[in-house]
């Protein structure tokens, strides 16, 4: 199934989206990404695209949780249980996936259930994973994430900030980690998220269709083309997505050697101040996402470009707004900032 999905490094534009897409991948920490866009922008098309380019991670064999066995403070209870009693875990290298969310799923659909009769009847823990157990370590994409239950959404943004899945029923608890790449999509125009929501999402962006004619003949004659031969046009461009898995996965070995000196950090802050944006979270996310884009480039310094490249990604969607105004986000009052460094 992967190969009839239209090639990621193929999409025509939109490149501040596919940005903070590969941000995350390298720093899932980031927080996500928020997509808004009319119909018919590519939306849809470049996330479930993620799944040619993903990079490839280690997970314990057979672990219904996703488990990195480098990682045992994450660990789920089964596989710390085997720690535990010096059993040995075997170690596969998987590819990260996307993991989708539809949007009638319940919340022990989400969450994953518990089963009672059985922890009564023999004293053993019997829990039956949901979706949360699937995404960990992978990316969780949501389509029309505005038009999702809000307790739906509350319940994914707390796991994805916290790391774990905690589920209670009848007195009895079960959790295990659940670290994803949160990624939603929606059209303004079917309503909006509510802004503690919005605010969670580290990274937002507004996507709109190419209105040049050369962009757009460009965008219908690739679909075109793949269209007519999915498998072809895929193999065409199959050395250029494993390059970018590779660059993913490079960028991932050397993120925790990049470093920012106190003039990024205080460029961040006085940033943040200028565009008066409420808490620290677009501050961290900021420079979070500076550090990935410097990895991505395969560099170990944040530089300004850097900083320039990430905030209008991290910025727009926690300015505060009021009744009619317009959303777009002044690049230049952004250049004026950084001038003043």
């Amino acid at each position: 199934m992967d190969r009839l999905l239209f090639p990621f490094v193929s999409i025509v534009g939109q490149e501040e989206m596919k940005k903070a897409l590969l941000l995350n991948i390298v720093d899932p920490s980031i927080g996500g990404v928020l997509i808004k866009g009319e119909k018919g922008t590519a939306k849809s098309t470049a996330v479930r695209s993620l799944m040619q380019v993903l990079p490839w991670r280690n997970s314990v064999e057979g672990c219904a949780f996703n488990c990195d066995p480098a990682l045992p403070g994450r660990l789920c209870p089964y596989c710390r249980e085997k720690t535990q009693s010096g059993k040995e875990m075997k170690s596969v290298n998987v590819r990260m996936r996307v993991v989708e969310l539809p949007l009638s799923a319940t919340e022990d659909r989400v969450s994953g259930t518990l089963d009672i009769e059985h922890i009564l009847k023999t004293g053993e823990r019997k829990f039956d994973p949901g979706v949360l157990a699937q995404a960990n370590g992978n990316l969780l994409y949501i389509d029309e994430v505005n038009l999702l239950d809000d307790h739906i959404v509350d319940l994914l943004l707390d796991s994805a900030a916290m790391g774990v899945n905690y589920v209670e029923r009848e007195g009895i608890s079960f959790s295990h980690p659940s670290r994803f790449i949160l990624v939603g999509t929606m059209n303004p125009e079917e309503g909006d998220l509510r802004p503690q929501l919005l605010d969670r999402f580290g990274l937002s962006v507004e996507v709109k269709g190419d209105r040049g004619t050369k962009e757009r003949m460009e965008v219908v004659r690739r679909r075109l083309e793949f269209d007519t031969n999915p498998e072809e046009y895929t193999e065409r461009h199959g050395a250029e997505s494993e390059q970018l898995t590779s660059r993913l996965s490079k960028a991932r070995q050397i993120l925790p050697e990049v470093s920012a000196g106190d003039e990024t950090l205080r460029a961040i802050v006085n940033m943040t101040i200028h565009f008066g944006i409420d808490g620290h979270r677009a501050d961290i996310t900021m420079m979070k996402a500076a550090k990935a884009n410097a990895a991505m480039d395969g560099r170990t310094s944040v530089t300004k470009e850097d900083v320039r490249t990430v905030a209008p990604l991290a910025l727009p969607h926690r300015m505060r707004r009021h009744p009619f105004e317009d959303g777009a986000f002044d690049k230049e009052e952004l250049e004026k900032c950084l001038q003043a460094i």
